[in-house]
């Protein structure tokens, strides 16, 4: 029994040793390493003055590459939910607009006619001009588009002027 217990204790101590070896070992590289890093960094400094080193300019590229895919995608949402509102709001004041209209002639008032209502003229001139905007900035001013292209030519204009 004290055999086994003697030769426990000699394989325990035997491991830590080689532990401790192994745990220098990696100590060892890891402060080479450093010092290796440290001198490359030092070294990039003096040949890329302020702040170029290649291998920070290298990573900041990737990081903007990543962000530009979640900006992307970001507008995507944006444009859809901007589109969206801009339906609704040419629906509501479509609707009201006509519900007005029905109530006027209802009430034997004189009925206001598109030309007559400033409110109603500068709604429909700043969708057209937001129509022409876009249009103008895809290069496809001939085109009478909807309001899902519109969305489609703004989105094409921000991409490729990214």
């Amino acid at each position: 029994m004290r055999e086994r217990e003697r030769r426990r204790s000699i394989i325990i101590i035997h491991h830590q040793e080689a532990m401790d070896d192994l745990v220098n070992l990696l100590s060892k590289a890891n402060h080479d390493l450093s010092v290796v890093q440290h001198k490359l960094e030092k070294e990039f400094h003096q040949i890329y003055p302020h702040n170029a080193n290649p291998t920070n300019l290298v990573s900041r590229i990737k990081k903007i590459q990543e962000d530009l895919s979640s900006l992307k995608d970001d507008c995507r949402e944006l444009l859809a939910a901007k589109q969206d509102l801009i339906d609704k709001a040419r629906a509501t004041i479509v609707g009201n607009r006509s519900l007005l209209q029905r109530m006027q002639v209802s009430s034997g008032l004189l009925l206001t006619s598109d030309s007559d209502d400033p409110s109603y003229i500068n709604f429909n001139q700043i969708i057209e001009e937001w129509k022409i905007q876009v249009r103008s900035k895809t290069g496809d001013e001939k085109h009478e588009a909807d309001s899902e292209d519109i969305n489609q030519l703004l989105f094409s204009a921000i991409v490729q002027s990214c």
